[in-house]
C-alpha cells in the first residue's frame, strides 16, 4: 500500500499512516481507539522522560478516581458550563435479565443515589481531596501528578487528535500565594517546552490564551502552539492558573503564617495522547514516519541479505562485535544548550535551569524473517520511521563495509565495519537535531505578520501562522472565527507592544496575537 502524498490530501495521508504503520485502530466503541504496541512504546518513552522531569521539579505521582460525584462537578460554575455537553454520566450500577425478552437491561431498582460523571478532567475530585491534605502553610506547596484516562464526547473523532477516551498526564498543585502559583504554571510550561524541543524535536510558540479560550474555571491559561506540516496549529499542552476558584468551591483552606485562614491558590496542567498525533504530523514524509531517536522504539534496524542459513550465520558473526559495542551505548538528552538558536517567532526561550539529563540504551533489532522480501522490510521500516537501517550483503563482508540508510534524509552511505558503532551513535544525534531544525525552519518560514483583513484571509488559505492585531473583545474574536474558522491560538509571551488597529473592526490594538486554523 502507498500513502496519499501530503500535498494532495494531508488529512487522508494522516489516517492512512496511522493504519499502515500499525499505530492505532478504531475500537468497537465509537470514538475510542486501540493504541498498538509499536506506538504505545513511544508513549512509554515519553512517560519515562516526563516522569523524571516531574520528579526533578518535586512533583509526586498519585491516582484519583475515574468517577466524580455530580455535586462536585457543579460546584464551579464556569467548569460545569464548559464540560456539561461533553460529560458522560453514570446513573445505574447493575444490569438484570428482562423476564419477557431474556435480554440484559438496566435494573431500574439500581439507580444511583447520586449520579456520577466519568472523568472529563480531574480538578474537582482532586480539590475535594486536597482539602483533607492541606491545613497549614507548612503543607504547601502541594505538587501532585497523575496519569489517567479521560472521557469527553467528541462528534468528529480522529486517532490521537480527538477521541472520546484519551490518555494523559495531568498535574495539580496548591500554593500559599498567587505569585507561587503563577510561577508554577510558567515553570511547568517551560518543562513541557524543554521536552518538546529536546525530546520530540518540535519547536512551538509559547504564550497565553485569550480570555475566550481559557480553560473553564481558570484565571489564565498558558499554552504551547505547534505548527503541523499543513500549517494548522496543534495545542500541544496547557498550564492553568486557577487562582482560588476551586479552592473556594471545595474549601481548600489553610492557616497562614499570621494564623489567619485563607484559601489555597491552585494550578493544573496536562499533556495527552494528542502529542503523539502531533509527532505524526510534524515528522513524516510521503514514505511514512520519521521518528526522533529520543523516542524511537527501535534506533537501528539491521537487515541481513542472505539466501541460506550459512550466509545468515556468517553475517551475524561479522556484525556481532559491532552490535555488542552498540548495545553498550546510550542515547542521552542533556541540559538545554543555551547556544542553540532562540525562538524568534515570539515565544519565551526555555531556560529551565534544571539538572535534566535522560539516557536510553540504544535499541537494536535484527530482522531475519525469511518470509518477507528485503524490499518489503525496507518499506515497512521506512513507514515506521526507524532512524537508521543497516543492510549487510555477502559482498560487503569482503570489503569490510555495511550500507547505512538514514531515514531523515533518505540517503545511503557505505561505512567501514570498524567505524560503524561510532558512526551510528554520532548520526543518531545528528538526526535528532536535524528534525528540530527542519521543524523550526518550517514554522518560521510560514509565520507572517499582516495588517489587513484581506491579507489575513489570504494567509490563512496559504496555511500560515498569522501575527495580527485584534481589538481584544470576545465579540470580534467570535466574529473572526465564524468568518474564517481561525482562532487566536495564543498571545505570544514576547509579543512586543505596538500601536495599531484591529484587522476586522479598525479599533485600537496594542499587541499582535497569533491566529491560525487548528486541530
Amino acid at each position: 500500500m502507498t500513502l496519499t502524498p501530503r500535498t494532495s490530501d494531508f488529512s487522508a495521508r494522516y489516517n492512512e499512516l496511522v493504519e499502515q504503520a500499525w499505530l492505532a485502530q478504531n475500537s468497537a466503541v465509537r470514538g475510542c481507539m486501540v493504541i498498538k504496541p509499536y506506538w504505545y512504546a513511544i508513549r512509554e518513552n515519553m512517560q519515562k522522560f516526563l516522569d523524571q522531569a516531574f520528579k526533578i521539579t518535586n512533583h509526586q505521582n498519585a491516582y484519583f478516581p475515574l468517577f466524580i460525584p455530580k455535586s462536585f462537578f457543579t460546584k464551579e460554575a464556569k467548569h460545569v458550563e464548559w464540560f456539561a455537553t461533553e460529560a458522560a454520566v453514570v446513573t445505574h450500577y447493575r444490569l438484570k435479565k428482562d423476564e419477557q425478552t431474556g435480554e440484559m437491561i438496566v435494573d431500574p431498582a439500581a439507580k444511583l443515589e447520586e449520579e456520577l460523571i466519568v472523568r472529563p478532567t480531574s480538578e474537582t475530585i482532586i480539590r475535594n481531596t486536597f482539602k483533607d491534605w492541606i491545613h497549614s502553610y507548612r503543607d504547601l506547596p502541594l505538587l501532585i501528578n497523575q496519569r489517567a484516562n479521560v472521557v469527553r464526547r467528541e462528534m468528529r473523532t480522529r486517532a490521537f487528535l480527538r477521541t472520546a477516551e484519551f490518555l494523559r498526564q495531568e498535574g495539580h498543585t496548591a500554593h500559599a500565594t498567587a505569585e507561587d502559583a503563577i510561577s508554577e504554571t510558567k515553570r511547568m510550561r517551560q518543562v513541557y517546552q524543554w521536552f518538546f524541543i529536546n525530546v520530540m524535536s518540535i519547536d512551538g510558540v509559547m504564550g497565553e490564551k485569550s480570555a475566550n479560550e481559557r480553560f473553564a474555571g481558570a484565571e489564565n491559561t498558558f499554552t504551547i502552539e505547534q505548527m503541523m506540516q499543513d500549517g494548522k496549529a496543534l495545542q500541544s499542552c496547557t498550564s492553568h492558573f486557577l487562582w482560588q476558584n476551586f479552592g473556594k468551591a471545595f474549601d481548600v483552606s489553610f492557616t497562614n503564617k499570621d494564623n489567619q485562614l485563607e484559601h489555597a491558590r491552585a494550578t493544573s496542567r496536562g499533556i495527552s495522547t494528542r502529542a503523539l498525533g502531533g509527532m505524526i504530523m510534524s515528522h513524516s514524509d510521503d514514505k511514512g514516519l520519521v521518528l526522533p531517536p529520543a523516542l524511537a522504539p527501535i534506533h537501528i534496524i539491521i537487515v541481513p541479505i542472505f539466501k541460506t542459513s550459512d550466509d545468515l550465520e556468517k553475517i551475524q558473526n561479522y556484525l556481532k562485535p559491532t552490535i555488542d559495542t552498540l548495545r553498550t551505548k546510550s542515547f542521552t538528552i542533556k541540559n538545554w544548550n543555551p547556544a542553540s538558536p532562540a525562538n524568534t517567532a515570539w515565544g519565551e526561550f526555555p531556560q529551565t535551569n534544571l539538572p535534566i539529563s535522560f539516557s536510553r540504551p540504544l535499541e537494536i533489532k535484527i530482522d531475519t524473517d525469511e518470509h518477507k522480501t528485503n524490499w518489503r522490510k525496507y518499506n515497512e521500516y521506512e513507514l515506521q520511521g526507524v532512524p537508521l537501517r543497516i543492510a549487510v550483503w555477502p559482498r560487503d563482508m569482503e570489503n569490510k563495509v555495511v550500507e547505512v540508510f538514514r531515514r531523515d534524509t533518505s540517503t545511503k552511505e557505505l561505512i567501514s565495519i570498524d567505524q560503524l558503532a561510532d558512526y551510528c551513535e554520532k548520526t543518531l544525534y545528528e538526526i535528532q537535531e536535524n528534525l528540530l531544525e527542519k521543524n523550526r525552519a518550517m514554522r518560521l518560514a510560514n509565520t507572517v505578520s499582516v495588517n489587513t483583513y484581506d491579507e489575513f484571509k489570504q494567509a490563512l488559505e496559504d496555511g500560515k501562522f498569522i501575527l495580527a492585531h485584534r481589538d481584544w473583545t470576545w465579540a470580534t474574536e467570535d466574529l473572526i472565527k465564524e468568518e474564517t474558522k481561525a482562532t487566536i491560538r495564543c498571545i505570544p509571551s514576547n509579543s512586543p507592544a505596538e500601536q495599531w488597529t484591529c484587522i476586522r473592526t479598525g479599533k485600537a490594538s496594542e499587541k499582535r496575537v497569533l491566529f491560525a486554523r487548528s486541530y
